[in-house]
């Protein structure tokens, strides 16, 4: 199909979303809830972007719909200039490769019956044919980047930490080398040194490897430490937006100023 030349890694244009709720009564149509209402966003290769709300802002809404698991109302979300719900199922499963996803949970988002190796290398695997040994070997080499010992490869996740299974979440979206990873609320479930420790991580793989973040957060502070850019949300709205410095120090919307209040010792942060 033909591709718009872009400018962005990932632009996201006028993206609504509606439910449906259950009808309540026969006679009255059933009602429906407004998830995003208009959002607009673009995201620059090597330029990580932070979202930022609270719960039930539509972050995680936009998530899902970024990487494909949904379709917006209306609007359109393209990636590398490729509208993502134009696509064909054989042309998304193809594009897939250049964006992945790391959950909250990472116990609920790794199969407790498969040794880690195949976790990790299922992205892969689905995408390329490899043999078994070649699988493993790409399995332990990403698993080495993100801090792990290849003697890990057989263990299984309840073997592990909280911290080394979001370790491995992240191996398992980095193993199809992508352009963007959506992480939401990746850290959340973590403790705040653990947090550090994951965080650190992922700046290292930013700045190694060229990945882009769209990180997801409750948390102002947590984003500051990765991201260039953010944008806040409310109510299913992008209520400010801009480089993560800007924001921090001069916030123009009232929800923002109210967000930094929660975290009365941040400092503009040194994102790349």
């Amino acid at each position: 199909m033909d591709v718009r030349q872009s400018p962005f890694l990932l632009e996201i244009r006028d993206v609504t979303r509606r439910y449906t709720l259950p009808r309540e009564s026969l006679f009255k149509p059933p009602a429906e809830v407004q998830a995003l209402r208009g959002v607009t966003l673009t995201v620059t290769a090597g330029r990580s972007m932070g979202i930022v709300g609270e719960s039930g802002s539509g972050k995680s809404t936009l998530a899902r719909l970024v990487m494909a698991l949904e379709a917006p109302s209306s609007g359109s979300i393209c990636f590398e200039g490729r509208d993502l719900n134009a696509l064909s199922a054989d042309e998304l499963r193809a594009a897939r490769r250049d964006f992945q996803m790391v959950f909250q949970d990472p116990y609920g988002s790794l199969d407790p019956r498969r040794p880690i190796w195949r976790t990790v290398a299922e992205p892969a695997a689905a995408l390329e044919r490899a043999t078994r040994a070649q699988q493993r070997e790409r399995a332990a080499a990403t698993l080495e980047s993100v801090g792990l010992r290849a003697d890990a490869l057989d263990k299984f996740p309840h073997e592990f930490s909280g911290g080394q299974r979001q370790r491995i979440a992240i191996a398992r979206a980095l193993i199809t080398k992508p352009k963007l990873i959506v992480a939401d609320e990746a850290v959340s479930a973590l403790d705040v040194s653990v947090q550090a420790q994951v965080l650190n991580l992922m700046a290292d793989l930013r700045d190694e490897h060229g990945v882009t973040f769209l990180f997801i957060s409750h948390d102002l502070a947590v984003v500051s430490h990765l991201c260039a850019d953010v944008a806040v949300m409310k109510g299913g709205l992008i209520v400010e937006q801009g480089p993560v410095r800007q924001v921090l120090r001069e916030p123009a919307h009232e929800y923002t100023r109210t967000l930094l209040e929660s975290v009365p010792d941040l400092v503009a942060p040194q994102a790349a």
